[in-house]
């Protein structure tokens, strides 16, 4: 059945893809702001309070209405799968802006491109050279790609399987999200924040993070040069500020021949939007120094568009083949 609810709402978010500022996204937001405004006194034991049912408190209410569901029928909690994946899983909540900025280069426009770079990414890309242009549409599309979809489908694997419906994804997404939030509460709006749920937020997610980063950057080794993206995976992992980040962006720059890494772009801006992207570090994206492989240019961003394309097929037959060895045993 897992198989057959990724498939769905991969298929449903390409056809039907989720509006920007949707009131799924407003009602997170809305949700992660009463939890710390409710049970964040300040004291550093809160930060474990308010982390606990700002993540973990969906993923049981959602566990015990894929029980309840279940118990009725199969096919509710099939669609009850979809229904989550479709909300939590897919390209299209990310993609419109790489799409936009590859149209933009290819007719010439790097004015276009730069600005809709900007208005993504919140950061001022005014001054940025063609090749670091593509470089950092690039490296964020892969953390996007990451974050949206393999680290969504292998918490769904996980729960799934261990009888816990799609808690997994939810939990991904939350821990995900709520790493931003509170950094952009702390940094953009420079409103207090208790430090330690700060902290917390982004290690608990870096934790969640750990072995799906590792798989994901597995994936790009297997369907692209896997000699090269292994070692570029253990040379180059570390230049990167973020594990994580780091393995993922060298195996993809190795896996395509692709030089990554390198200085972040300009500072970050304080935005007051609801993507809450402008709580990063203005530093997060940068690196010590840069993988080996040739300067980005306009042909990579196809490229690394089949390299994820590739890799989401390896994990759909993986699962395909999971999926039958079940059903036959």
């Amino acid at each position: 059945m897992n198989f057959f609810a990724v498939l769905l709402a991969l298929l449903c978010e390409q056809l039907k893809p989720l509006r920007h500022g949707n009131r799924v996204h407003h009602s997170v937001i809305g949700w992660v702001r009463w939890t710390g405004r409710n049970f964040d006194a300040g004291d550093e034991h809160h930060a474990v309070i308010v982390w606990t049912i700002t993540v973990l408190v969906p993923g049981l209410l959602l566990t015990l209405a894929y029980w309840g569901l279940r118990h009725f029928s199969l096919l509710l909690a099939l669609a009850l799968n979809v229904l989550v994946l479709y909300l939590t899983l897919g390209f299209r909540q990310f993609s419109h802006y790489f799409t936009d900025i590859r149209d933009a280069l290819e007719r010439g426009d790097d004015l276009t491109a730069r600005q809709l770079l900007a208005d993504w990414r919140h950061l001022d890309a005014s001054e940025l050279p063609r090749t670091e242009l593509i470089r950092h549409v690039i490296e964020h599309s892969l953390l996007a790609a990451h974050r949206h979809v393999f680290g969504v489908f292998f918490w769904f694997v996980v729960f799934s399987t261990l009888g816990l419906g799609p808690a997994g994804a939810i939990i991904y997404r939350m821990a995900e999200f709520a790493s931003r939030y509170w950094a952009f509460k702390s940094r953009a709006l420079d409103a207090p924040t208790n430090a330690r749920l700060l902290a917390l937020s982004r290690q608990a997610f870096m934790v969640i993070d750990h072995v799906p980063a590792r798989l994901t950057a597995a994936g790009f080794a297997i369907v692209g040069n896997f000699e090269e993206a292994v070692n570029a995976w253990r040379r180059d992992a570390a230049l990167w500020l973020h594990p994580n980040e780091g393995i993922i962006l060298a195996s993809a720059a190795g896996a395509v021949g692709l030089q990554l890494g390198g200085a972040a772009a300009p500072g970050i801006t304080p935005d007051r939007s609801r993507t809450f992207d402008a709580g990063s570090e203005a530093d997060a994206t940068g690196a010590a120094g840069s993988t080996a492989g040739a300067l980005p240019q306009l042909g990579h961003l196809q490229s690394v568009v089949g390299l994820v394309w590739r890799s989401v097929v390896l994990w759909m037959l993986l699962l395909a083949l999971l999926t039958l060895a079940n059903l036959v045993g």
